[in-house]
């Protein structure tokens, strides 16, 4: 029977001069491993429906197909590289030859975490990890020290946020392929920077997903917004959950990667006793505790649950972190956003404030938007929260993809950026936000099945119906959707996006280098607001030092009273004109005191 399923890992290994084969099939009778333009050799049946083969006659840069029962040739589920798409044949992949070469590298605290979001076919004209890394300079004078790439697992085409991956172990093609990953890891780790991917666990695209051929990596107990939900704890789920543990494994030992987002657990349906984000970070801590490199998972998360980033210890789930919607919803309220769809629930500056103490707004409290009291309290600390002004999601999912700048003033713009900034949460921006880009940032595809390109489009436009009847969504396969998206390099020439880069370079140093704002110490924080006024005060200290923050989301100038008996100086303005005596905030501003 062969090597006990607990030690059998998906996909082909080259190990010297052998290739181990490994696959799961348990619908299955035979099944044999097809090797292009030369020969196929069956595959020995092993335990809970596994099939395996050592063999001295695959290599790396074969190319290869599974062929089971139905005699349909098949891609590996688990392939590392797919250099002809998600219909293509796999390529057997060595991957210990290519490993990134800054062993030396070890992962900084997340608590220094400075992250940048990015897309890395919109983020330079290249559209490619090469493109990225020409770029790592730029980033790391604007003071970021940790890269966010959005997923990246082989989707259909060449265009595609990424969330419609259906290889998970397979790096782009067109984004350079599993090389061009590792490369970037490398230069990145060599400029100090840690690299987070971004990878998606709750469910597989529709083009190129191949899994219900193989087995039940899927399960009708559940939906999810994407069909049946991947299959975490019916029959058979043992496997399906190896299958993404061991993709987890492999970014963090094979490629390097610093930490993983994980998209979007809430939608993970799980009622294991055991659930699969606790045997994740288990199987993380034993690789941790091995290779002595330190990992971080990050999940995308909104049902305002602790458990889900308490300690195992705690009897929680283990994850280092989330991204928390909730402070970006009151924020863009009190900026002046729309009331609408998600925002229907946040007040503005009084729940700004709640995020800025309670991290999550809605912590027992009732919902109107949800009709029940929804989340609980936490006190967990500040680094365990990332907190943004806009990302992938808020912009994208608006039709016309309007980033902050088009839809706020300079000076609000500022403001909010420092909003994050003063925060005692990690701070992420969304590329492009840094110099104020203009372009917008749109939901586009590029699926060559035509009756799902045209249910794509109609749910695009559905979505918006009853909110822009003046106007209609940009079609998601069209090219000039995606070329629309990428960032303009070239408007950096022009002074106002210069100043807002500096703006940002500006802030980003500040909270570095101030030791009271780069703590994440949520005890070391006072908050008050005035909700006429529209302003906000944060104290917050770190041993001696204290620093007063004040922010005036009003567009009127606005009193405010400085503590008495502290010398306090002036170390930060968002407007040039000086305070005078009678302590007035300029609209849409922020002054920054310490002693």
């Amino acid at each position: 029977m062969g090597r006990s399923v607990n030690m059998l890992t998906p996909g082909v290994k080259i190990s010297q001069d052998t290739a181990e084969i490994v696959i799961w099939a348990p619908f299955a009778k035979v099944a044999a491993i097809v090797i292009k333009d030369r020969e196929t050799l069956m595959l020995h049946q092993s335990e809970r429906g596994y099939w395996t083969l050592t063999t001295d006659k695959l290599f790396a840069g074969d190319k290869y197909k599974f062929r089971l029962d139905n005699g349909k040739e098949l891609p590996d589920p688990a392939s590392k590289y797919q250099p002809g798409g998600v219909h293509g044949w796999s390529e057997v992949v060595d991957l210990n030859i290519y490993k990134p070469k800054a062993d030396a590298w070890q992962n900084i605290p997340l608590a220094e975490y400075i992250i940048y979001e990015l897309h890395t076919a919109t983020f330079t004209a290249d559209g490619t990890f090469n493109g990225i890394e020409q770029k790592l300079g730029y980033l790391k004078e604007l003071g970021i020290t940790a890269i966010e790439i959005m997923p990246v697992a082989q989707f259909p085409g060449a265009r595609n946020w990424g969330y419609d991956g259906v290889f998970p172990y397979a790096v782009q093609n067109s984004y350079g392929g599993y090389k061009g990953l590792m490369q970037l890891v490398d230069t990145c780790h060599k400029q100090g920077m840690a690299v987070i991917l971004d990878v998606v666990y709750n469910h597989i695209g529709p083009e190129g997903n191949y899994f219900n051929e193989f087995g039940p990596y899927f399960t009708s107990k559940y939906n999810t917004p994407w069909g049946n939900a991947i299959n975490f704890d019916d029959a058979g789920s043992d496997e399906v959950r190896k299958y993404f543990i061991e993709n987890v494994l492999m970014w963090f030992r094979d490629f390097g990667i610093d930490a993983l987002r994980l998209d979007a657990v809430h939608a993970i349906k799980d009622f294991s006793p055991k659930h699969i984000l606790q045997e994740m970070r288990e199987a993380v801590n034993a690789l941790m505790e091995q290779t002595g490199k330190k990992h971080y998972l990050i999940i995308e998360f909104d049902l305002n649950d602790k458990r889900f980033i308490d300690g195992i210890e705690n009897n929680g789930y283990g994850m280092d972190a989330q991204w928390i919607d909730e402070f970006h919803h009151a924020l863009r309220v009190t900026a002046g956003g729309q009331r609408d769809g998600y925002y229907a629930d946040f007040d503005g500056i009084e729940h700004l404030a709640k995020a800025y103490q309670d991290a999550y707004v809605y912590d027992g409290i009732y919902s109107t938007e949800r009709q029940k009291t929804f989340g609980v309290k936490t006190n967990n600390p500040g680094e365990q929260f990332v907190v943004f002004s806009q990302n992938h999601d808020h912009v994208g999912n608006r039709m016309l993809g309007e980033r902050t700048s088009i839809l706020f003033s300079t000076s609000m713009q500022k403001l909010i950026f420092a909003a994050i900034m003063v925060s005692p949460y990690l701070p992420m921006l969304f590329m492009g936000e840094e110099y104020g880009e203009l372009n917008p940032f749109l939901y586009f595809v590029s699926h060559t099945d035509d009756e799902l390109i045209t249910a794509v489009r109609e749910g695009r436009k559905n979505e918006f119906k009853a909110f822009h009847s003046d106007n209609e969504a940009p079609d998601p396969q069209a090219e000039e959707t995606f070329l629309s998206s990428r960032l303009n390099w070239d408007s950096l020439s022009q002074h106002e996006h210069q100043a807002m880069l500096a703006y940002y370079k500006l802030l980003i140093a500040l909270r570095k280098n101030t030791p009271a704002l780069n703590n994440n110490d949520r005890n070391n924080l006072d908050i008050s607001f005035h909700k006429e006024n529209q302003t906000i005060q944060l104290h917050r200290w770190e041993g001696e030092q204290h620093v007063y923050c004040y922010l005036n989301f009003s567009r009127t100038k606005q009193p405010f009273e400085l503590p008495a008996n502290e010398r306090l100086n002036v170390i930060f303005r968002s407007e040039e004109e000086t305070v005078g005596q009678n302590n007035m905030l300029q609209p849409e501003s922020i002054i920054i005191y310490a002693n």
